[in-house]
């Protein structure tokens, strides 16, 4: 989840519940881009698709695997992440275009925005 600083959190504490009520914990990730309080690898500030981008590989086995992908929120931030995901996946020799209509054929791709 992305969010500009920690007292912003959406759902933080349903969220934590969640994850500690877990059956499989391994199976159940809870992270934060908090782009006022983190930076990236490269230095600047923590978005969503930074964030994503450090599990890039976990991601991509997981979709590639029937897993889906939810995206909800400001529609600006949407731009960043399918930019990121065409460069992962450039970088997987993994066809980015047909990848992505692939997930969405699959019903794996939901975007929720405004």
């Amino acid at each position: 989840m992305g969010v500009a600083n920690s007292d912003s959190k959406l759902y933080d504490d349903e969220l934590s519940a969640i994850k500690a009520s877990a059956a499989y914990p391994d199976q159940f990730r809870l992270d934060y881009a908090l782009s006022r309080e983190q930076n990236n690898r490269r230095g600047g500030k923590m978005y969503i698709q930074d964030k994503m981008e450090e599990y890039a590989d976990e991601i991509f086995g997981l979709l590639n695997e029937g897993a889906h992908m939810y995206f909800c929120g400001l529609k600006g931030m949407m731009p960043g992440i399918t930019e990121m995901l065409e460069r992962v996946a450039k970088s997987k020799n993994i066809p980015y275009e047909a990848w992505l209509e692939g997930l969405k054929h699959n019903n794996q791709w939901h975007v929720e925005v405004y």
